[in-house]
């Protein structure tokens, strides 16, 4: 009462708005001899019925019931506020006072699995998340406890096995303990490990409390900071685009080489331009030609269509109906025959002797 919040030791669980809730949790020897209040405010979700109730917890010291010997158990099939339960809780404390026989046996601390780094589990087969319970006699571990420590079930247990207890068949029926991480601790062999704090460089003076500065203060203005703040990276970065872009723009050596390589580009277009449109002179045997006898005009000897570039310059010297056989008298009285064809170039006729035909 008077905090914000519960104490450190002390926990508090509530699986669903209408379960009951549970506070648990075991006081460190600071704690001894300070009474607890712990104010409880419940309200009634229909009615809106509020009330409240004062929790007095009074901390006795352990040292008036002296439990030497003390040993953790893990319960795998067990919840913290299942085993809370007055009626678990003492039927565990009855399987364990079988197995070791004290005088004097008490539940010392009772922690959920998942305040140990446990995972949740996942919500098939009734899993539950686990519980550890420490327990305090004040005579020795009996020998069934004392057969975790065996060899053969230490090494069982590095290979993830379930080591051989004979006691476990008194807890199977209702609890199922991992008797690979008990724990068994003799408080009357263990050595105080306290050792005096030698102050050095590496360890500050105390100081004592903390004093918070006075409310007389002097404000301070901060306007010049952010000025500077953003001046000096916004001067920065103007200068270096101002460099970037004078590099960029006036200091470009390439110039001459993309003036040459365009030209060549202009050049090469222009060229393959006139390719397309060229016109390929045709054979003269191919070109139109005049008949020397009636003058019609002879057409050519292929159409327009047709690949130029196959067509040999001169043609294999035949008969056609548009030449013209002229026969010449030779000086013994014979005649040989002269071939004559017709040719109009550029508009302009002409007439070419082929071949002789025959020799007389």
């Amino acid at each position: 009462m008077g905090y914000p919040d519960r104490p450190g030791w002390l926990r508090y669980i509530q699986r669903t708005p209408y379960s009951d809730g549970v506070l648990y949790g075991s006081p460190t020897a600071e704690n001894v001899g300070k009474p607890t209040i712990i104010e409880i405010t419940a309200y009634n979700r229909r009615t809106f019925e509020t009330a409240r109730h004062n929790l007095i917890i009074n901390i006795m010291s352990a040292e008036d019931f002296p439990l030497p010997y003390q040993a953790e158990f893990f319960i795998k099939n067990m919840n913290v506020e299942e085993m809370l339960a007055s009626e678990v809780l003492g039927d565990f404390l009855g399987a364990v006072k079988n197995v070791w026989q004290p005088e004097r046996l008490n539940a010392i601390n009772i922690t959920s699995a998942l305040d140990r780094g446990g995972r949740v589990p996942l919500p098939i087969n009734d899993m539950k998340e686990g519980v550890y319970v420490m327990v305090g006699a004040d005579v020795p571990f009996s020998s069934c406890l004392r057969e975790v420590e065996n060899p053969q079930n230490q090494l069982r247990c590095s290979q993830e096995m379930e080591p051989v207890i004979t006691c476990d068949k008194k807890f199977r029926t209702q609890f199922y303990i991992d008797w690979c991480k008990i724990s068994l601790v003799d408080k009357t062999k263990q050595v105080s490990t306290y050792q005096e704090v030698i102050r050095g460089e590496g360890i500050l003076p105390d100081g004592g409390e903390y004093k918070p500065p006075s409310d007389s203060l002097k404000s301070r203005d901060y306007y010049t900071d952010f000025l500077i703040t953003l001046a000096v990276p916004s001067a920065v970065a103007l200068v270096l685009f101002l460099i970037l872009a004078y590099i960029m723009c006036c200091r470009r050596e390439g110039v001459i080489q993309l003036v040459h390589h365009s030209a060549i580009q202009k050049s090469t277009k222009e060229l393959r331009d006139m390719s397309k449109n060229r016109e390929i002179a045709w054979p003269l045997s191919t070109l139109p030609v005049f008949h020397p006898v009636t003058g019609e005009i002879i057409p050519p000897l292929h159409t327009d269509s047709y690949d130029s570039t196959n067509m040999p310059l001169m043609q294999t010297q035949q008969n056609l109906p548009h030449q013209t056989q002229i026969p010449q008298q030779q000086t013994t009285g014979d005649f040989r025959l002269t071939t004559f064809q017709r040719f109009e170039v550029n508009g302009i006729p002409e007439e070419r002797k082929l071949t002789e035909a025959m020799n007389l």
